[in-house]
């Protein structure tokens, strides 16, 4: 286990897709093993893969002192709609309140490749569906109305590791079918 450097807004790796896990392999153990290690020490209330330079559909949380992670998730949302501060490991410091859906059932797999299902409401609902954003390249100030997101624009550009060099890209050592940088 090792705690990884974190990649911050403008950072490509943040805007692209990741490839699914297809092999449930010792690599992706210790990958899975990374991410808690990495969230718990920043800390945060989850972490996704692409947030530490891998290009892969894997995220940890810990909402309510309960550490998990999910691997190539789906997510079946709620019509409810709630509305409340987020913030990002990769936007440190940047607060703001975000809609989403207030409760959700996310399936996906876990690190032995046995198939998972995770029911949750406000904070993990939130915590689910932002780490599920961050495999598909969404970042929370995506789903924020016009006027929020100009806000939080200008508090990214106002922030001290605004503008700071972007980190080498590391290539997966799973098959990202193309799509890996």
């Amino acid at each position: 286990m090792a705690i990884q450097p974190i990649r911050l807004f403008g950072d490509p790796v943040l805007r692209t897709p990741a490839s699914p896990v297809t092999d449930f392999d010792k690599e992706l153990r210790v990958l899975v093993k990374d991410l808690a290690e990495t969230m718990m020490d920043a800390p945060g209330a989850g972490l996704a893969a692409p947030q530490i330079g891998v290009s892969l559909r894997v995220f940890t949380y810990y909402v309510d002192d309960m550490l998990g992670h999910l691997i190539n998730p789906s997510l079946d949302l709620s019509d409810d709609r709630q509305d409340g501060e987020e913030g990002c490991l990769s936007l440190p410091g940047i607060y703001f309140d975000t809609p989403r859906a207030l409760r959700v059932v996310a399936k996906g797999f876990n690190q032995h490749g046995e198939p998972v299902t995770i029911e949750g409401s406000e904070l993990l609902a939130r915590a689910l569906q932002h780490e599920t954003d961050h495999l598909d390249g969404i970042l929370f100030i995506d789903r924020m109305d016009r006027e929020q997101r100009k806000l939080a624009l200008k508090a990214i550009r106002e922030a001290e590791w605004a503008g700071q060099a972007t980190p080498v890209v590391k290539e997966s050592p799973h098959a990202t079918f193309g799509r890996g940088l």
